[in-house]
């Protein structure tokens, strides 16, 4: 049976009555599984009226303010969109749907990603009527040289992930640099960044680097993973000046609501809340790796603050089992991976009764 948000909704109203007297483990979204802080709370609750604004300047000061390298600017803040993050919706105010809008006009257009991608990226392209190419991952990665390899004259745009959603995986900054590199300028190289914090390497990143040597890249983040704001929709992108003002110009005014805006603004600051989001991320992770490891279970070593674990079984019917039981993972088969389910690192109480339910489901046989 494939499964539906839809269907799975209908599901949850009645699971909420009858499993754990209410309690749901919800490991499915992504999300920060961290309680935000109560000055954050008290700052959104401030607000006393919930106008019509835009404070994307202002955000972008308070983004730009925590960099000591960045001068702020009139140019600088002509680099930086505010918009709402990443939901889908007919107004196509999510990033990568805003850029298909924006630079893809039909069948004679053609946009890259690789399979195993976030779906998002192909839904933003097939909306537009756009021809999509999608190359192998190797690795369970993007293959950069691959991608690079299958641009031709109809390429306007392609979409990464780092880490990608769902392996968790990346690829370095010098990684990055080869291969803008080997990509024609007119092709805009948009660069999902949502998992960025969570990653712990030096050699990760240099994108914001890239945007200012005036690389025609689009850097997208977002404010729903390490923040904890994931229900009030906002994300940033940031590229030269030029590309953003053609984003802005297709980007409907106030997508961004005025709460999630000041709700921003303040995570923003809030860096003692973000550390420790990371650090509970890499310990529960640590965790949860070595719990599944001591069990038999394979998965993808991640970047991210989800795992992609694979039991071997059919991935539905073993989401469907944990479902039944409390346990809301993703399953992964529209992304290629039949076997594998999608789990959110949460907290210790929930990752130890994902493991103690996934034991229980994985005795059971599989049906044929």
């Amino acid at each position: 049976m494939g499964v539906t948000d839809r269907w799975m909704r209908k599901l949850l109203v009645r699971m909420k009555q009858e499993v754990d007297g209410g309690i749901v483990h919800w490991l499915r979204g992504r999300e920060s599984n961290w309680r935000l802080p109560e000055r954050l709370r008290a700052k959104v609750v401030k607000l006393e009226k919930a106008k019509y604004h835009d404070f994307g300047p202002t955000l972008a000061c308070e983004y730009l303010a925590m960099d000591d390298t960045v001068e702020v600017s009139r140019e600088t803040l002509r680099q930086i969109l505010i918009a709402a993050g990443l939901r889908r919706s007919k107004r196509r105010q999510l990033e990568p749907e805003l850029v298909a809008k924006t630079f893809l006009s039909g069948s004679a257009d053609e946009a890259i990603t690789s399979e195993s991608a976030f779906y998002m990226y192909r839904l933003a392209v097939e909306d537009m009527g756009a021809g999509l190419l999608q190359t192998p991952m190797r690795d369970q990665t993007f293959d950069l040289a691959a991608i690079a390899h299958a641009v031709t004259s109809r390429t306007k745009v392609i979409y990464l992930g780092n880490p990608n959603n769902p392996t968790g995986t990346i690829f370095t900054a010098d990684d990055l640099d080869h291969f803008l590199a080997a990509i024609p300028p007119r092709v805009l190289v948009v660069l999902d960044e949502a998992y960025f914090e969570y990653v712990q390497r030096p050699d990760y990143s240099r994108s914001v680097g890239c945007v200012r040597a005036g690389k025609n890249l689009l850097v997208l983040r977002t404010f729903s993973k390490v923040h904890g704001l994931a229900g009030l929709r906002l994300g940033y992108g940031m590229g030269h000046p030029e590309l953003i003002e053609c984003l802005q110009r297709i980007r409907s005014p106030f997508n961004a609501s005025s709460l999630a805006q000041v709700a921003g603004m303040a995570a923003l600051n809030d860096t003692e809340h973000a550390a420790k989001s990371v650090e509970n991320n890499r310990v529960e992770m640590k965790f949860l790796t070595s719990e599944l490891t001591l069990l038999g279970v394979r998965y993808t070593p991640s970047f991210g603050n989800f795992l992609l674990v694979d039991t071997g079984r059919d991935c539905e019917e073993d989401f469907i089992r944990l479902l039944h039981e409390g346990i809301i993972v993703r399953p992964m088969k529209l992304y290629g991976f039949p076997t594998s389910l999608r789990v959110t690192v949460g907290r210790h109480q929930d990752n130890i009764q994902f493991l103690e339910t996934l034991k229980r489901v994985l005795a059971e046989p599989v049906k044929i």
